[in-house]
C-alpha cells in the first residue's frame, strides 16, 4: 500500500477529490499553509514536504496549482509516481496570458478578499455545472485565504520550472478554459474534461488513475 498525497487547486480544497476513489491506498489529504511572502513554489513545496512528512517513494496527485506544486515536490524528493489533474509539466506548457501578467501584474491591485468573493465567475471559468457543484465551488473559494490566494498568484506567474520528474503523468481535458490541453505535452487526454474534471468527471478519471497507479 503506498502514501497518496491530494493536493487541490488555487482557490480550492482537497474536496474537489470528493468522488475521487483510491480505497486501496493510504491517502492523506494536503490542505493549504500560509506561506510567506517570499516563498517561491519550490520553497513552499519543501513546507509541505515537512509539514505532511512526504518520503521518498510517496504518490503526489495534484489539481491545477496542486500539479504544478507536486512538480516541485519531485524535484526535491524521489517520487513513486506525480501524477497532474488539469494542470501543466512546465512552464513552455502554460498559457500566453502567464508572460503577460508576470510583466504587468495587475492582479496587484485588486485586494485577496476580493479575489475570494468572485464566486459568480465560477461558472462562467470553469464550465457548465449544476447548482450544487457550484454551491460547492463558490464555498471553497469563499473559504480560501485571500493572503493564500494573493501569493499564489504571484508564485505561479513567477514559476519557471523546465524539468520533467521521472514517473510524471498528467490527464487533461479538451475543454479546459486554463490549461490549453494542445499545448500540454505527453498527456492522456478527456473527451469534454473542463477544468473541474476530477470533480465531474470523477468516473472517468477513476479508471485512468487505476491504470496509472497498477503501472
Amino acid at each position: 500500500m503506498s502514501k497518496v498525497f491530494l493536493i487541490a487547486g488555487m482557490g480550492a480544497d482537497t474536496r474537489v477529490y470528493n468522488n475521487i476513489d483510491l480505497n486501496e491506498d493510504e491517502v492523506i489529504s494536503v490542505d493549504w499553509i500560509e506561506p510567506h511572502k517570499t516563498d517561491t513554489l519550490k520553497s513552499y513545496a519543501q513546507k509541505l514536504i515537512y509539514q505532511y512528512n512526504i518520503t521518498p517513494n510517496s504518490i503526489v496527485i495534484g489539481n491545477s496549482l496542486g500539479g504544478m506544486i507536486a512538480v516541485e515536490i519531485a524535484r526535491i524528493l524521489p517520487l513513486k509516481k506525480i501524477i497532474l489533474i488539469s494542470s501543466i509539466k512546465t512552464i513552455d506548457e502554460a498559457p500566453w496570458y502567464f508572460s503577460m501578467f508576470h510583466k504587468l501584474p495587475v492582479y496587484k491591485l485588486i485586494p485577496g478578499r476580493v479575489l475570494t468573493s468572485m464566486g459568480f465567475l465560477i461558472k462562467f471559468v470553469f464550465g457548465k455545472m449544476s447548482d450544487a457543484d457550484s454551491w460547492l465551488f463558490n464555498d471553497m473559494l469563499k473559504n480560501s485565504s485571500p493572503t493564500f490566494v494573493k501569493w499564489a498568484m504571484k508564485a505561479v506567474l513567477a514559476w519557471d520550472n523546465k524539468d520533467v520528474p521521472p514517473n510524471t503523468y498528467i490527464i487533461t481535458g479538451d475543454k479546459d478554459h486554463i490549461f490549453d490541453y494542445r499545448r500540454v505535452k505527453d498527456a492522456i487526454i478527456v473527451k469534454g474534461g473542463t477544468h473541474i474534471m476530477v470533480f465531474d468527471k470523477a468516473k472517468e478519471i477513476n479508471k485512468i488513475l487505476k491504470k496509472i497507479l497498477k503501472k
